[in-house]
């Protein structure tokens, strides 16, 4: 396992707020500069895949873009944001250090194509998060419509995200041997430990979550070997926008992420064991 340090992309899941924005991304950054965690704030400028058409979506890229790059100039941490369209790309990535592509849109090959050319001739990051959908090798294709897109893996500025699978309905489940068989694509793997713990849809208009199954799920990939983590924090998900049931509430984070950062060291004193 690589000595290097525990990436972290943490951030409230909307832009609910230029205030709210910045408390969180300083409150977090100061934990990862004590901690030695390498931090990447996200935060979304548009949520266009709510449940409901009348949840909150965000500012919208003019004023969302603005206030990220702000935390970026602020604090001197990278940022990372969501893009939904193909047109979104190119502006975003003046804006920010690191372009998402949802997990929903990971085969969307004009998107996908979008992103990688925005951030040519940069060093600048695409992170493309597995389908719900999807087996850990069909992102394969993904991985090859990058490269011939202009984006190597191998300059390590191609990540991909495992946040869970559809189990029947309303359901994710993690099975933690999808990271090693992401990380033999050649790219940096994270793990939403947030999102996996979603209960997608219901019988409301928003999705469900089980907090209290984060903190387990986030030691199981550190344990595995996961290059970083994805967390969504607030500081009280019981009145966030988006996505409340399964963020990390920000004054339990420094404590999970210690926890963390000792069972990673601990992990990579030890030495690779084979049972074949």
């Amino acid at each position: 396992m690589s000595a290097k340090p525990l990436t972290l992309i943490a951030g409230p899941c909307v832009i609910e707020s230029r205030d709210l924005v910045l408390q969180v991304a300083e409150q977090v950054s100061g934990i990862c500069q004590e901690l030695g965690i390498d931090y990447v704030f996200k935060a979304s400028f548009d949520k266009a895949n709510r449940s409901s058409g009348k949840s909150y979506r965000g500012p919208g890229p003019d004023e969302g873009l603005k206030i990220l790059q702000e935390v970026g100039e602020s604090f001197g941490v990278q940022v990372l944001t969501d893009i939904h369209e193909s047109h979104q790309a190119a502006a975003a990535a003046q804006a920010v250090d690191v372009l998402q592509i949802p997990a929903f849109l990971c085969r969307q090959t004009d998107l996908l194509e979008a992103a990688a050319q925005a951030v040519a001739g940069t060093e600048k990051v695409v992170n493309v998060k597995k389908g719900q959908f999807l087996a850990p090798w069909d992102m394969a294709q993904v991985v090859n419509k990058m490269a011939e897109s202009g984006l190597d893996p191998a300059s390590g500025r191609l990540w991909l995200t495992e946040r869970g699978s559809s189990f029947g309905y309303n359901t994710l489940v993690v099975d933690f041997r999808s990271l090693p068989q992401l990380q033999a694509l050649g790219c940096p793997v994270i793990f939403d430990a947030t999102h996996a713990v979603q209960r997608p849809g219901g019988q409301g208009t928003t999705s469900g979550g089980q907090r209290e199954f984060v903190a387990p799920l986030a030691r199981a990939a550190v344990a595995v070997g996961v290059d970083g983590l994805f967390l969504e924090v607030h500081p009280d998900p019981t009145v966030a926008l988006s996505d409340g049931p399964n963020m990390v509430p920000l004054h339990r984070l420094k404590a999970l992420l210690s926890q963390l950062v000792a069972l990673r060291s601990v992990v990579a004193e030890g030495t690779a064991v084979s049972v074949l």
